[in-house]
């Protein structure tokens, strides 16, 4: 496994220290923060995460908020992420296989740390089909 960009809120925190500690010895992490319980803006994590994925610095990252839904959204603002918010390894799966999802995130309070850990597992080694599903990544980034 490359290495991987990390990053969580602190709704986020003990499910991103656990995933670090559990993998630690098959992946690289990148850890962005945060770095303890204490309350932040998770915006500002996927923000910086994103940035990274968007300007191709990285190729995949993860993001863990409590639900996932806010970094989900601020993390596809960006015209070059696809994240796909995941609560099973099949979800994860399957964002990658039909979507090129390069962003997986995670709800710490919806998924446990052995799922969490399957999704993660899945998400990395997983590749993009490409052919048919192509066509629908293009209408992506559009512009009225």
């Amino acid at each position: 496994m490359n290495e991987i960009l990390i990053a969580s809120d602190h709704a986020g925190f003990d499910l991103k220290d656990d995933l670090i500690k559990e993998l630690n010895i098959k992946n690289k992490f990148n850890d962005l923060g945060t770095f303890s319980k204490e309350s932040v803006d998770y915006p500002d994590f996927a923000i910086k995460l994103s940035r990274l994925i968007n300007n191709s610095k990285f190729q995949r990252g993860i993001l863990i908020c409590g639900s996932g839904i806010g970094m989900s959204m601020v993390a596809n603002r960006f015209e070059n992420v696809r994240a796909a918010l995941c609560l099973n390894k099949e979800m994860a799966e399957l964002a990658r296989q039909h979507n090129n999802a390069n962003i997986l995130v995670l709800g710490s309070r919806l998924i446990s740390l052995e799922e969490a850990i399957k999704c993660l597992l899945v998400f990395m080694k997983t590749e993009y089909e490409g052919g048919r599903h192509q066509a629908r990544l293009d209408k992506f980034n559009f512009v009225e």
